[in-house]
């Protein structure tokens, strides 16, 4: 076991490189460590920011800077390590600036934090009746408090009590937060996909809308809209959610199958089996039985995510409950051709 800090071992365990012998002993050291738990939230907090770094031109200056400094530094007999080494040096400077200037730049941008009921923490210290928190702080909430985040100039976020939120992005082109545990109520009013939630089991990407997320301690998380739509995501796999329907999804698994909340719960149960459990039951029986013309929303979605052998009849199930349009190939549909699929979904919207 580690007796001293680890602090060197934090982004290869982030990573996911440790042995798992080394991978445990760390975990039970940031168990006790609250030095060292701290320290790795602040690195994976810059691994983060690293992999949501847009890529910006460098001023000119820089590169007649970095041009001087190899001029200067020049050997009087070229030689093609050191070249390389100093262009390297040179790039990795560019490089580190670029990441400085993003980072502190992104920094400067706080949001108003308004405490509604309790004592809610921003960055670990009680706010009063209004606080202000920018990218890397975490908000937290008790079994007794609350608190309302303004997102920008683009809409609001409830967070409700035992909750843990944190703010990854807060500038004008990207708002983005991580939901650890609890619940939030987003009410966006902005162009599609400029504010995202992430959760442990998917990303909630807002299209203009307003919707509840709940993240469990069971890795499963809850996306419930009330109006507009959302995007739930993860690794290519997308569930879209209108207004009046709900989606979970688990972690390592990603979102499942959405559903209208007035579906019967026999639909529900079966999706919940389908999406998330093994199982010797077939759960697609009653989840076509159970169809409504408004579940197309389901069935669409489930089209993609059955086996080759069960698309014809989630396709002859939709075309049951409301008539294909014209210029929709079955074939084509079948064989998930994604422009087929879009159109079908454009026209089996206005139904849902």
């Amino acid at each position: 076991m580690f007796t001293r800090h680890i602090w060197r071992q934090l982004a290869a365990h982030i990573d996911g490189e440790l042995s798992r012998q080394k991978t445990g002993q760390v975990e039970l050291h940031l168990e006790r460590c609250v030095e060292c738990r701290a320290k790795g939230e602040n690195v994976r907090f810059g691994m983060e920011i690293l992999e949501h770094l847009p890529a910006a031109e460098a001023p000119d200056a820089i590169w007649t800077s970095i041009e001087a400094a190899l001029q200067e530094h020049r050997p009087a007999v070229g030689s093609p390590v050191r070249r390389w080494r100093l262009a390297f040096a040179a790039a990795a400077l560019v490089a580190v600036g670029a990441a400085y200037w993003a980072v502190t730049r992104q920094s400067e941008a706080r949001w108003d934090v308004t405490r509604v009921d309790g004592s809610p923490t921003v960055n670990g210290k009680h706010i009063g009746s209004v606080g202000r928190i920018r990218a890397g702080e975490w908000i937290e909430t008790d079994s007794g408090s609350s608190a309302t985040v303004k997102v920008g100039e683009i809409g609001s976020v409830e967070v409700e009590p035992n909750t843990r939120l944190r703010v990854v992005t807060a500038k004008p082109g990207e708002h983005r937060l991580a939901l650890s545990r609890g619940e939030i109520q987003a009410k966006i009013t902005a162009p599609p996909r400029l504010f995202f939630v992430e959760t442990a089991s998917g990303t909630a990407v807002d299209l203009g809308c307003e919707y509840t997320l709940n993240a469990g301690e069971d890795s499963f998380s809850l996306l419930r809209v009330s109006k507009g739509w959302v995007s739930f995501e993860w690794k290519g796999l997308e569930s879209l959610v209108p207004a009046g329907a709900s989606c979970r999804a688990e972690q390592h698994v990603g979102p499942g199958i959405p559903y209208f909340d007035d579906a019967s719960e026999s639909m529900k149960r079966g999706l919940e089996t389908f999406s998330f459990e093994k199982s010797a039951d077939d759960p697609l029986n009653i989840i076509l039985a159970e169809a409504r013309v408004r579940d197309t929303l389901t069935l669409w979605h489930l089209l993609s995510r059955v086996g080759v052998q069960d698309r014809a009849r989630v396709y002859d199930r939709i075309a049951s409950l409301t008539p294909v349009p014209p210029g929709i190939s079955r074939q084509l549909a079948l064989k998930l051709d994604p422009d087929t699929l879009r159109r079908w979904k454009e026209e089996l919207a206005w139904t849902w």
